[in-house]
């Protein structure tokens, strides 16, 4: 690769223009990124990726994989938190990189346009968050973080790692999560898979710093929640996470194994098994296929309870998603019952 510069001489009436050619190592001129996690939680384990850019330009939508963990025209990567419970202790979103602020918005309400509809945040469905200049072309959006939580203004100056605000449900969503889009020149880019051409299966180069492959390596689905209930567990119960305070017992009226997945996709058969304490089946749910791909499911297997209560001891789940005839998620899960 070469710099060329001009350097202009006037002597008299005869202008001489010399070009320099400087010779650099290839690659000297990248202007690549490095990124931290912008979100303070452990990848799988308080918080999933839901949402990657959408590589398809078509109607149709597909990840930097060809997954289905994305949906037509999503510009960025979504980060979530499993519960509100969660999201209510406060989750951190974090500089990305060193930069500066260059905008924010704070004073949306936090509240889920499941019952209020999308027009409600017309105009604000990023709801609060912040834009920073990360340098060198590179630019990033930081958005639905919970109202009066930003602490960066206008000009403020941040390093990679620096509190930016805390994770809400302002804007368009359903869920708590950080909505992260990273620009290049302008240009919305994939993080997972910078250079790649459009409707590609991999290839590009990871933005995210080393440390983050692992955490980040692609998963095509994932369990959000699982759990034990004394009765049957609802959405509501299980996204506000009163579903996990409420603990069964052996005089429970039931015992019920629930799990909530992500990134399901049609034709997927899940099965969902309960064993007691001496690893018998107690109830098994095998689902039909999914008739299309689903952003979020649940499932259920359970018994009531018998004559005299439930036998105390280590009771299991075994969570199962068959794809193309191969196993795509497998977990386990227990509960040790007590009187």
């Amino acid at each position: 690769m070469h710099l060329y510069y001009e350097i202009a001489m006037r002597p008299a009436s005869v202008r001489l223009l010399a070009v320099i050619a400087l010779a650099l190592p290839a690659g000297a001129l990248a202007q690549d990124i490095s990124l931290r996690l912008p979100v303070a939680c452990e990848v799988g384990r308080t918080c999933l990726i839901q949402h990657y850019v959408d590589r398809d330009p078509s109607p149709a939508a597909g990840d930097y994989q060809c997954g289905a963990l994305t949906y037509d025209g999503h510009n960025g990567t979504d980060i979530r938190v499993p519960t509100m419970a969660a999201q209510r202790a406060g989750v951190d979103v974090l500089a990305a990189a060193d930069g500066k602020v260059l905008r924010v918005r704070d004073g949306v309400e936090d509240v889920s346009i499941a019952g209020r509809g999308r027009q409600s945040v017309a105009n604000t469905e990023c709801g609060n968050g912040a834009v920073v200049d990360h340098g060198n072309g590179w630019e990033a959006q930081y958005c639905h973080t919970a109202k009066g939580s930003l602490v960066v203004r206008p000009g403020d100056e941040v390093k990679a790692g620096d509190r930016i605000g805390k994770i809400g449900l302002s804007g368009m969503t359903e869920y708590p999560h950080l909505h992260f889009t990273l620009r290049k020149d302008g240009k919305a880019v994939d993080p997972f898979a910078y250079g790649a051409p459009e409707k590609s299966c991999g290839g590009g180069k990871s933005l995210w710093e080393a440390s983050l492959q692992g955490a980040l390596a692609y998963q095509a689905g994932n369990v959000l929640n699982k759990g034990f209930a004394p009765g049957p567990a609802m959405m509501e119960g299980i996204e506000s996470g009163a579903a996990e305070r409420d603990v069964p017992t052996t005089r429970s009226p039931a015992l019920v194994a629930y799990v909530r997945s992500i990134g399901l996709r049609g034709g997927d058969v899940q099965v969902l098994t309960l064993f007691d304490p001496d690893g018998k089946p107690l109830a098994q749910n095998r689902a039909p296929p999914l008739d299309r791909a689903k952003a979020q499911w649940m499932a259920f297997a359970g018994v009531k309870q018998p004559t005299g209560g439930f036998r105390p001891g280590l009771y299991r789940a075994v969570y199962r998603v068959e794809r193309d005839g191969r196993p795509a998620i497998e977990q386990a899960f227990g509960i040790s019952l007590r009187p």
